[in-house]
């Protein structure tokens, strides 16, 4: 089952104009950063299907945004309504089921290899824990981390394929206008989508983009990156307005909530080994 977040523009925006305070400074990838795979042969990168149980033997099927790094531990990130445990899908991580720490997610490797990684922080699980009562945060903070076995480790690059980078986290949001662009897997092949971003809403918390191709169900937890090639957001959201925006979750807001709550230590965004490019 593919997942994504769908949302009646209205109620959205309404919800969205709530402000939020700004991103904490951003983390450089910490030291002790162990060697990786060269980008051209690993297995793991971002854009892998992560598969998430949701119950009754359904699985949901999200992407893999970037790698992060904290500690000895090495972790991809996605969308925490990838790991809900319900099957409703409303907005708010506040109150939709959250799958528990230390849930079994399925990798599929770029090599048609599967792998486990555990369920490390879920912003869902978090803000609930935490009794979070801001508003645009709890529809806005969509974001959770996937720790890998050490044994994967080595089979690991942080280059998002085709297009390289991220060359690192961007901290002051997206302008209106400005380019944008996501990396996934379909069908055998893979897809670029290029577009650019129409704002930011809730203090910064939550970006609109318009692309081509759209996100679809599936493509929720993959990166977003800006022109520099900085990673400034995961996949949360699909607009039911006939549009086929998308609504993505500010990954500086994201990490900074989980540095701060998430009980795992601080955990920063790794640089691609690959330089950036756009490549049509």
């Amino acid at each position: 089952m593919s997942r994504c977040r769908s949302a009646v523009l209205a109620a959205a925006v309404a919800v969205l104009a709530v402000l939020a305070e700004p991103a904490a400074a951003a983390a450089p990838a910490p030291a002790g950063t162990p060697p990786f795979a060269p980008a051209a042969d690993a297995a793991i990168t971002p854009g892998v299907r992560m598969l998430s149980p949701v119950g009754d033997g359904a699985v949901s099927t999200c992407t893999a945004a970037f790698v992060f790094r904290g500690g000895d531990t090495t972790y991809l990130g996605y969308a925490a309504h990838c790991a809900g445990s319900g099957e409703s899908m409303g907005l708010s991580g506040c109150e939709e089921p959250a799958l528990p720490l230390g849930t079994d997610v399925v990798i599929e490797g770029n090599d048609g290899s599967r792998t486990a990684g555990r369920l490390a922080y879920t912003s869902w699980g978090t803000m609930q824990e935490r009794g979070e009562t801001d508003g645009a945060r709890c529809y806005s903070n969509d974001f959770a981390l996937v720790e890998l076995d050490p044994a994967d480790v080595e089979r690991v690059n942080p280059s998002v394929p085709v297009f390289g980078g991220p060359t690192a986290l961007d901290t002051d949001g997206t302008r209106r206008g400005e380019p944008v662009y996501s990396y996934q897997p379909r069908g055998g092949g893979t897809v670029v989508k290029q577009g650019r971003s129409l704002g930011v809403s809730a203090g910064g918390l939550f970006h609109r983009v318009e692309t081509v191709p759209p996100g679809r169900p599936g493509d929720s937890g993959s990166g977003y990156v800006d022109g520099d090639g900085d990673a400034f957001g995961v996949l949360s959201t699909l607009f039911l307005d006939g549009s086929s925006t998308n609504g993505v979750t500010d990954l500086a807001h994201a990490l900074a909530y989980a540095n701060a709550y998430g009980g795992i230590g601080r955990v920063a965004l790794v640089p691609g080994t690959e330089p950036f490019g756009v490549r049509t």
